[in-house]
């Protein structure tokens, strides 16, 4: 099998910097991470681990992906107090003026969650979260009112907070899409953007969830090949392309890895894409495992992070073999983020940030940090951690001479141009 992971199962670093690592891990494990924990960062490693999400800035690159940790209020709150990245509110369903919907199905109110391990093919243990829950099952208005009263609080504090939408996908080559339902959805969100931002273009990820890939809406792959080019150019036709900044989140399909590649180059190896920037790539699907009497759900774990970095390293390779230059479309990664070095893989091949869920939801026994919420003990672990932490991945990619100081400083953003600038897929001295 060809090597996957780029960084070493064992990271090895400067004794020093790993000492001075460890004391605040276990320092933070007893008293929290600091409230400003970048400013800490650059001031005692002379680290710079913020970044973007499309075109915003971020303060780290940790965000907590669309879905049950993000369906109120309070946890958006909690979240940014905490000191996440950036959040993606819980996915709406688009509708007609009359409050119908082509996707209703995707509108369920299941929000018992099921934590448990799992091991992948290569025998790698993690975890994945079950739920039969798909988008937001309140009202359309009641959504409206969540968004602005996040973005309020996203915009007084500076941490991106982003909706989610799904929208009508025709089954058939020759069924016309619900423009309908488009116009009238993205017309309402727009509106609901600009009483906050004003003329700021509306940040906006469409989503091809895993519940679709597994559904009978997506066994023909031209249909799907169609959703990913026209609806980006539907969403810019209704309501501008000034007024709107469109992410995809792409789907892992249940077809071959070949197929998968194949969506991404209709995107991000397509220069007439619509598409703004990615979210690579959802859950995986299985279509025979049951929970709560619904047959089929959605999973995760390193059977997911490993098709998604794999899907990318093939990318990536095929642009040098094929002398292209990077397309510099901003991606942001989602599957299996359960550590800093995970989000380094990610990084490594062109990802900006990642969005997580699972890492939020494992058992509080996984988290060396006593008190505090989830989000906080994740970032800790994601951060701090001193075998598998960001800090100490950066500071080994620093070591080998892939990422340099820039003024003296160690910058995340490096490393996710490392590939264009590095022959970095199965070097053997890393």
């Amino acid at each position: 099998m060809d090597k996957l992971y780029i960084l070493p199962e064992q990271i090895n670093i400067d004794k020093s910097i790993k000492s001075k690592i460890v004391k605040d891990y276990k320092n933070f494990a007893e008293e929290g991470i600091p409230a400003d924990v970048e400013k800490y960062i650059l001031e005692e490693y002379s680290m710079d681990i913020s970044s973007r999400y499309g075109e915003k800035n971020i303060k780290n690159p940790f965000g907590i992906a669309s879905g049950q940790l993000t369906t109120n209020y309070s946890q958006i709150e909690s979240s940014i107090n905490e000191g996440i990245g950036f959040a993606v509110l819980k996915t709406v369903i688009s509708q007609d003026g009359k409050g119908k919907a082509t996707m209703d199905e995707w509108r369920v109110n299941a929000p018992k969650m099921l934590v448990e391990k799992i091991q992948s093919k290569q025998g790698e243990w993690g975890y994945t979260v079950t739920w039969k829950g798909r988008g937001w099952h309140k009202s359309f208005q009641d959504y409206l009112d969540f968004m602005e009263k996040s973005l309020t609080l996203s915009k007084e504090r500076g941490v991106p907070v982003i909706p989610s939408c799904k929208f009508n996908l025709p089954a058939k080559l020759e069924e016309a899409f619900n423009i309908e339902e488009y116009k009238y959805t993205l017309e309402n969100l727009l509106k609901s953007w600009q009483k906050i931002y004003g003329k700021e273009p509306m940040y906006l990820e469409k989503d091809f969830s895993p519940t679709l890939a597994g559904s009978d809406l997506s066994k023909n792959q031209m249909s799907i090949l169609r959703w990913i080019n026209e609806v980006p150019k539907i969403i810019k036709e209704i309501i501008g392309e000034e007024n709107i900044y469109l992410g995809l989140k792409l789907m892992n399909t249940t077809f071959s890895q070949d197929f998968q590649r194949e969506l991404l180059n209709s995107t991000l190896g397509n220069n007439h894409t619509k598409a703004d920037y990615l979210i690579c790539f959802n859950r995986l699907f299985d279509k025979d495992k049951v929970f709560e009497g619904k047959q089929g759900v959605a999973y995760g774990g390193y059977d997911l992070s490993h098709r998604n970095l794999k899907i990318l390293t093939e990318f990536r390779k095929d642009e040098k073999q094929q002398h292209k230059e990077p397309r510099l479309m901003p991606i942001s990664a989602t599957g299996n983020i359960e550590s800093g070095k995970m989000m380094v893989e990610y990084a490594l091949r062109g990802c900006e940030n990642g969005q997580i869920h699972t890492f939020f939801q494992i058992p509080s026994s996984e988290y060396a940090m006593k008190n505090g919420g989830r989000v906080s003990k994740a970032l800790h672990e994601l951060i701090f951690n001193p075998e598998k932490g960001l800090l100490s991945a950066m500071m080994y990619l620093n070591e080998k001479g892939l990422i340099e100081k820039n003024n003296g400083v160690l910058r995340f953003k490096d490393i996710t141009t490392a590939y264009g600038r590095e022959e970095i897929f199965g070097r053997v001295d890393l």
